[in-house]
């Protein structure tokens, strides 16, 4: 092998929206295995992140660049949330079955927007079950739960309302939470955003990377 590590991806689980693996290979170390549940900004669309230009391809390298290899586990659903159902038809408890294994050692949740409007104790409820979905089928797990970025400072009051329910739910099951409205991701930075005005472009996701890759690493065992 002519590079000290290699970074591929493939599909795993059969389906209209498979989990994606994703390993970094480093002779000597075992690799941290890590699951995320989430939507677009996860997966990528036209305007960018797609392939190996979604955020967690770019955190995978950054972080085997600084010696932390990690094997993933990637399932991502345009327009998905916790109630919401995306476009294949799944909610994030769905993308939970398909992601997380038993050996992993961080599961991470991010977003979702795409629930904006729904009734919060249900969005609760669902919340609630993912967690002790992912809880349940990896038992040694860390959970790391992100909550929804908005690009500008007027934030809807129900994505405020769908980032405290998050934030709770986190908070009682032993997750971090992460809060990336109250830390301004993506505030007066349009250049990160495509035209729509929602979605991150390839540049929006190597921003997330950097921003996420620490996370990740302080809360893996290695």
């Amino acid at each position: 092998m002519l590079l000290a590590f290699a970074l591929f991806a493939a599909a795993v689980v059969s389906g209209p929206n498979p989990a994606h693996a994703y390993q970094n290979v480093r002779p000597g170390r075992q690799p941290d295995r890590i699951a995320v549940i989430s939507d677009s900004y996860t997966n990528g669309t036209n305007f960018g992140g797609q392939g190996p230009r979604s955020w967690p391809v770019q955190a995978w390298r950054a972080l085997a660049a600084q010696g932390v290899p990690v094997a993933s586990d990637v399932a991502a659903e345009g327009r998905a949330g916790y109630i919401v159902r995306g476009d294949h038809g799944s909610i994030f408890r769905d993308l939970t079955a398909r992601a997380v294994r038993p050996d992993d050692a961080l599961v991470v949740f991010f977003g979702s927007r795409n629930d904006e409007g729904v009734d919060p104790m249900q969005l609760s409820g669902a919340a609630h079950d993912a967690f002790m979905l992912a809880r349940a089928t990896a038992p040694g797990a860390k959970l790391l739960v992100i909550g929804p970025p908005w690009p500008t400072a007027d934030v809807p009051p129900d994505v405020l309302q769908i980032r405290d329910v998050l934030g709770f739910q986190a908070g009682m099951v032993g997750a971090t939470f992460i809060d990336p409205i109250a830390e301004r991701w993506f505030m007066d930075r349009p250049d990160l955003i495509a035209p729509d005005g929602v979605h991150p472009t390839d540049a929006g996701h190597d921003y997330l990377a950097a921003l996420i890759a620490p996370r990740i690493r302080s809360e893996l065992p290695n």
